[in-house]
């Protein structure tokens, strides 16, 4: 990237300060070359490149995060990605090897990025796959795009995410507005005024900044912070965001005096999550939310308290019910919301995601399967798998949204534990009865 910023300044006639001197840059100590282009023969090895990186290239990165550097610069990211980092390799002959390895990568072409940027993701979704801290982080990149075509970011708004994770939902709104025929001041728009996400997780926070870097976005606006350390009521119009796209953690339980930055206040992750991003969204911005379905219908205060919120301030028009193994490793069932601020929720429209097939490693959710959800959505028609809900029509005590599909068979009515129980003698007596007939028979 430097290379390239340098070359942009010295056509207009600018000089170009790098970030990275000597002998820290990647020919000085990774791949330094002979005229000829091979190895250069006092290229560190061994010891001393062992040496080299523990105590001189990973302290001197580390530096960068200065207090007196602004945060959202990418000498900061520098810093802080390289506070979480630290060198594994034993052996420097190891590491020598792998640097040559590297060194053959191309990172110059759109294409070259693109496949690294692919197998990063992919990367990411195997370590979620494993069980590991990844897939803690990892969205089904389908189901992102579909709620980015429901939200249709414009050029010009800003996109928020509070608990990016890799910054799945960042990256993949990057490619949704990004053409090829974009104007300069567009471009300088996308690259430095439209994305932010916070991230309080370590491994998270460098996952993030390093995927949208690769997805092409220079100095990512990520901030490793954690979100619900900041008050709501505190959140001022500045600090308000167009649209928020998010898939933050559920369960956890944040401390009691965390809790207490939030109106209604809950051990539930998520719902605090919810009250900070109602609260980030400007005036008829645009959400869309992926939560535990329990949450549309648990009884608790905490729960039935924010579902009024939502209706209340905000437009809840869609949602969105998702099949068990949308998220691969997770054992719980997911809705996403999707809401406009600034008016009060008439009539709800959901819509029943059937794939018709059992989703999981080898049978992942692709973007065939939710053509039929962004079709309807527009037009929020009814069918099979849709229907409306009429908020007058919603219980005032409970204020159960539930996802109830009237065009479901009926199923059987729950017998009662008293019939469970009548039941179970009655058969435990015919079996006994049974038993008594074969003994007599021997």
């Amino acid at each position: 990237m430097e290379h390239e910023w340098a070359d942009e300044a010295a056509l207009e006639g600018r000089q170009y300060e790098s970030l990275l001197e000597s002998p820290y840059r990647w020919q000085d100590w990774a791949a330094p070359k002979t005229a000829e282009g091979k190895l250069h023969a006092n290229a560190l090895t061994g010891s001393d490149l062992i040496d080299f990186v523990n105590a001189k290239l990973i302290p001197h990165l580390k530096s960068f995060k200065d207090s007196s550097v602004e945060a959202d610069s990418l000498e900061y990211k520098i810093g802080e990605i390289f506070s979480e980092v630290s060198n594994r390799f034993r052996s420097g002959y190891t590491l020598r090897d792998v640097l040559q390895i590297v060194d053959t990568l191309s990172f110059g072409s759109s294409e070259a990025k693109h496949e690294l940027s692919d197998l990063y993701e992919t990367r990411i979704k195997r370590m979620g796959n494993a069980g590991r801290n990844g897939g803690e982080y990892y969205t089904p990149r389908p189901l992102i795009r579909a709620m980015i075509e429901v939200v249709q970011p414009k050029i010009g708004e800003t996109i928020y995410d509070g608990a990016c994770g890799s910054a799945g939902f960042l990256c993949e709104a990057w490619a949704y507005l990004r053409r090829d025929d974009l104007s300069a001041t567009d471009w300088d728009t996308l690259q430095h005024r439209t994305f932010y996400g916070q991230e309080k997780k370590s491994l998270a926070y460098v996952l993030g900044v390093m995927n949208m870097i690769l997805h092409g976005i220079d100095a990512p606006n990520i901030r490793h912070a954690n979100t619900l350390a900041e008050n709501v009521m505190d959140i001022r119009e500045k600090d308000r965001h167009d649209i928020v796209l998010a898939n933050p953690p559920f369960g956890g339980g944040e401390r009691p005096e965390v809790q207490q930055n939030f109106p209604i206040r809950s051990s539930e992750t998520a719902y605090l999550f919810l009250q900070h991003f109602i609260r980030k969204l400007k005036a008829g911005g645009r959400g869309a939310v992926v939560i535990k379905n329990t949450f549309l219908s648990n009884t608790d205060s905490a729960s039935v308290e924010l579902r009024r919120e939502l209706l209340a301030s905000c437009n809840l028009h869609t949602v969105l019910d998702c099949p068990g193994g949308t998220f691969q490793g997770a054992g719980v069932k997911t809705v996403v919301l999707f809401f406009d601020k600034g008016a009060p929720t008439r009539q709800l429209w959901y819509y029943q995601l059937d794939p018709g097939r059992n989703l999981g490693k080898t049978n992942p959710l692709n973007d065939a399967d939710l053509a039929e959800f962004i079709a309807l959505q527009k037009s929020k028609g009814t069918g099979p798998k849709s229907w409306t809900l009429d908020v007058a029509d919603v219980d005032a005590t409970t204020c159960d949204l539930s996802v109830k599909n009237p065009h479901a068979p009926e199923a059987a009515p729950q017998r009662s534990p008293q019939q469970i129980i009548d039941d179970m003698l009655a058969r435990d007596a015919e079996t006994a009865k049974l038993l008594a007939q074969v003994r007599e028979m021997l």
